[in-house]
C-alpha cells in the first residue's frame, strides 16, 4: 500500500471493526451455531490446554527464570504460570506470554499467520483471575481473543521482514479483555481501535539472528491489549479507523472485509494447528519429511547423506543460516532443525512425543559437530509449485541423496498437528504436555484440572491461581 489510506479507507475500516465489536461485546460460547458448538468448545479447551502448558515449559527455561527473578513483580492476584508466584495482571500476561513462545510449542493458525492464542490467553486468563470472573465469561473472552486475533491477522498482509509477534494480535487481546469486563459493543470497538495502534513493528531478522526481543513482542500484545481495553473502559478511547494507519499504510496493507467475512459463522479457533516440534512451524512439514523417511529406510543414516535439499514455500524461504548463537536462532533454521532430526534417534512421525524437543536446540546440541557438518549440506529453495498451494497449505518435499546414488523424497502438505493434517486430539496434546512436564508433575495436573473446571466455575479464581503456586 503507498501513501495514507485517506478518509474513505479509515471509515471502511471504522465500521468493519464496529461490526466485529458488536459481535465479540455479546459472545457467548453457548450462543455459536448448533452444528459447530461442540467442536467450537472443545477446541478451544483444548487450545487452552496446550497453551497452558507450554506456558509452564516456557518458565522453567532458566532464561525464564532469570527473566521473572530480575523482574521482580510485586505481590498479586495473577498466575506466573509454572513460575511458582503470582502479580499483577500486567507482570503476569508480560511473563506468561513470553514462556508461552519462547520454545515455539504454542498453538498457531495459518490463516492468521501467526498465534492468535498467544496474542491474548495471557491478557485474558491474567485479568479473569485478578477480577474473579465466572467461567462462562472467561470462556467467551478467550474465544473472542482468538477469533479477533485471526481476523485481524487475516486482514493484514505484512510487509516484507515484518515479524507477525506483536501487531495484529494486539486487537484480540482488547477484545478479549473488554468482553472480560462486560463492555458494551461501542467501548468494545474503542478498545479494539486503540489495540490497532498500539502495534510492534518487529521485523523478521530478530528471530533469525536469535535475538530474544522477538518473544517480548507476544508479551506487548497482551499488555497493549490490557491497556487499551481500560483505556475504553475509562471513556478515553474512540473507534477512528485506525488499523486503516497502521497494520494498513506503515506495516503493509489492511482489507477490512476480513474482519466480517462469515462472522458468527466462521469459528478460526477450528483451523489451527498443534505444534510437535520445538522449533518454527516453517520448519514442521520437512521435519515430518525426514522423519517420514527414516521410518520408512531404517538404514538412512548421517553419514551415507550427501546433500539434502528442501523445497518449501516462500514464507520459509529465509530460514536458511546456518550460525546459531542461540535457541532461538537454531528454532528459526531449516537447515539446523533438519540436520538435527536426521541426528536424532528414530522417531514414530505419527507420535507427539516423537519430534524435536527443548534439548534438541541446547547450547549442547547446538555445538555438536556433526549436527553443523550435516546442516551445512542442506540447501533450501522456494518451489512455485509449493507455493501456490497456500494459504491452506504449507507443503514441503525434501530430497535426500546418498552416497550409493539412490535419492528418497518425502512430500508433505502441512505440519502434523494441523486441523487438516493429521490432527491433534485431546489424548496427543496430552501426550506431548506429558512428555515436556511429566505424567505426574503438579503443575500439569492443576493446569488439568483448570481446564476441566472452567467452563462452569462460578469463580475461575480458585482454578486459575494455583497455576502460580511453586
Amino acid at each position: 500500500m503507498t501513501g495514507a489510506p485517506g478518509e474513505a479507507g479509515h471509515a471502511a475500516v471504522e465500521r468493519a471493526v464496529r461490526d466485529l465489536a458488536a459481535w465479540a461485546a455479546e459472545l457467548r460460547v453457548d450462543d455459536v451455531p448448533a452444528e459447530v458448538r461442540d467442536e467450537v468448545r472443545d477446541r478451544l479447551s483444548l487450545v487452552l490446554y496446550d497453551t497452558l502448558g507450554v506456558t509452564a515449559v516456557g518458565a522453567r527455561l532458566p532464561e525464564q527464570v532469570a527473566l521473572a527473578r530480575t523482574w521482580a513483580p510485586p505481590p498479586g492476584p495473577a498466575p506466573v504460570i509454572g513460575g511458582g508466584l503470582r502479580t499483577t495482571p500486567d507482570a503476569a500476561a508480560w511473563l506468561n506470554a513470553v514462556a508461552a513462545c519462547s520454545l515455539e510449542l504454542d498453538e498457531g493458525n495459518k490463516y492468521a499467520r501467526g498465534h492468535p492464542a498467544g496474542h491474548g490467553f495471557p491478557a485474558v486468563l491474567a485479568m479473569a483471575a485478578a477480577g474473579r470472573a465466572d467461567g462462562p465469561t472467561t470462556c467467551a473472552a478467550l474465544l473472542a481473543a482468538y477469533e479477533v486475533a485471526s481476523r485481524f491477522g487475516r486482514a493484514t498482509t505484512p510487509r516484507s521482514g515484518l515479524h507477525p509477534h506483536g501487531n495484529w494480535g494486539v486487537a484480540g487481546a482488547a477484545a478479549g479483555v473488554a468482553r472480560l469486563l462486560g463492555l458494551g459493543p461501542d467501548r468494545t470497538a474503542a478498545a479494539i481501535d486503540a489495540a490497532a495502534g498500539l502495534p510492534v513493528a518487529g521485523h523478521f531478522d530478530s528471530a533469525l539472528s536469535g535475538n530474544p526481543v522477538r518473544n517480548a513482542w507476544m508479551a506487548a500484545s497482551n499488555v497493549h491489549g490490557i491497556a487499551a481495553a481500560r483505556m475504553a473502559a475509562a471513556g478515553v478511547a474512540r473507534a477512528t479507523g485506525t488499523a486503516a494507519s497502521t497494520l494498513g499504510d506503515l506495516l503493509g496493507s489492511f482489507a477490512p472485509s476480513e474482519l466480517v467475512e462469515r462472522l458468527g459463522d466462521r469459528y478460526d479457533v477450528r483451523a489451527g494447528y498443534f505444534k510437535r516440534h520445538a522449533s518454527c512451524s516453517y520448519t514442521h512439514p520437512p521435519v515430518n519429511a525426514v522423519l517420514e523417511l527414516k521410518r520408512s529406510h531404517p538404514d538412512l543414516s548421517p553419514g551415507r547423506i550427501t546433500a539434502v535439499e528442501v523445497e518449501t514455500h516462500s514464507l520459509g524461504a529465509g530460514l536458511t543460516r546456518t550460525v546459531w548463537p542461540s535457541r532461538l536462532a537454531a528454532m528459526f533454521s531449516t537447515p539446523y532443525v533438519v540436520a538435527a532430526a536426521i541426528a536424532q534417534p528414530a522417531a514414530d512421525p505419527l507420535a507427539p512425543g516423537g519430534g524435536l524437543g527443548p534439548d534438541a536446540t541446547s547450547q549442547e546440541a547446538r555445538t555438536d559437530p556433526d549436527v553443523a557438518a550435516l546442516a551445512d549440506r542442506v540447501r533450501v529453495r522456494v518451489a512455485d509449485d509449493l507455493d501456490r498451494r497456500l494459504p491452506d497449505e504449507r507443503a514441503a518435499r525434501v530430497t535426500v541423496a546418498l552416497d550409493d546414488g539412490r535419492r528418497l523424497v518425502a512430500t508433505v502438505p502441512n505440519p502434523v498437528g494441523d486441523a487438516a493434517y493429521r490432527p491433534f486430539g485431546w489424548a496427543d496434546v496430552e501426550a506431548k504436555l506429558a512428555g515436556l512436564l511429566g505424567e505426574d508433575d503438579p503443575v500439569h495436573a492443576r493446569i488439568r484440572g483448570a481446564v476441566r473446571g472452567l467452563p462452569d466455575a462460578t469463580d475461575v479464581t480458585p482454578l486459575l491461581q494455583p497455576l502460580g503456586d511453586p
